[in-house]
């Protein structure tokens, strides 16, 4: 099968090379997925530029979240599942025309989402769901996302359905645009201010100063949800103006098989439909380079 593999760690083009491999054989445990697309996310820029800490020896195929067809199980696998077509979390093997995942990270996909805009759900999607959860967001509250790429802007949807009244902080015009047409109640710049205290607000960028400024944006006894693998630094902040009264700051750290259980059945109910743009398995450089740059509106999705 075709892949692309990492080979050495930084920006440089020749960090990937395109080759063949022989098809993986699942194990007892595994499945066997031809892949129909996966979604990019910052964990697969970090892992190329080797600042991610589970970063595979190399050479090494990159790749988490996949769907595909079911191809084969594994020995005493169920075969039921064969011909399903399924999202899966794969440790890694997404650049790749196949990937085997462990079955008990496999999931059925509805029907009425294609492809394309399944490949996002996974990451993008469920740790979205997962930072509303730990934000601790109830229905019809004031939310605050902080940046708005791939994760926040499905984070929205649910939110929206929620009946959430959702207030966005980005960067770039055109994720303000998309924020808009997505039904965002108020969009501003990385530097303004929503014009009401927040009950809960989402971080989605890896900055400290963003943490900062979504805290000062809380009535007391809010909360910040902080989804972003890392940060680049925690500034210095006023305790006495910006914590105190009971407010909040929570890390996001992973995602269970429940939050993904949960998260596509709400996709499905809602219709969610992710914003993407497509890549061949070629163009993974040009793909990550995008990512990297925050120049992708929605979701970055390769096809092999």
């Amino acid at each position: 099968m075709k892949v692309v593999q990492l080979v050495k760690h930084g920006n440089d083009p020749s960090s990937f090379q395109v080759t063949e491999v022989n098809k993986p054989v699942p194990k007892a445990s595994e499945v066997l997925i031809k892949v129909e697309g996966f979604g990019l996310n910052y964990a697969d820029v970090m892992a190329r530029l080797g600042q991610y800490r589970d970063a595979p020896p190399l050479p090494a195929v990159l790749g988490y979240d996949v769907v595909g067809i079911v191809e084969a199980v594994g020995q005493g696998g169920d075969s039921n599942i064969i011909g399903k077509r399924v999202v899966a979390v794969t440790e890694f093997g997404g650049y790749a025309e196949y990937a085997a995942a462990r079955a008990e990270f496999v999931y059925p996909l509805p029907d009425n989402l294609e492809d394309s805009q399944a490949a996002p759900l996974l990451c993008a999607g469920i740790i979205g769901f997962r930072s509303i959860r730990v934000a601790g967001v109830e229905r019809g509250e004031r939310v605050g996302l902080f940046g708005f790429g791939a994760s926040a802007h499905l984070a929205i949807a649910v939110l929206r359905a929620w009946n959430c009244e959702v207030y966005v902080s980005t960067r770039g015009e055109s994720h303000r645009k998309l924020a808009e047409s997505l039904g965002a109640d108020w969009v501003g710049s990385e530097r303004e201010k929503p014009p009401v205290a927040l009950d809960r607000a989402i971080t989605f960028a890896p900055s400290g100063d963003v943490v900062v400024l979504a805290l000062g944006c809380l009535r007391k006894g809010g909360v910040v949800a902080i989804n972003a693998i890392h940060l680049d630094r925690m500034p210095e902040f006023d305790y006495d103006r910006l914590l105190w009264g009971e407010r909040q700051i929570r890390s996001v750290a992973n995602m269970t098989r429940q939050d993904a259980r949960e998260f596509l059945g709400i996709a499905a109910e809602i219709g969610l439909k992710p914003k993407v743009t497509l890549f061949p398995l070629e163009q993974a450089n040009l793909a990550l380079a995008a990512v990297k740059a925050d120049a992708i509106d929605g979701a970055a999705v390769i096809v092999p």
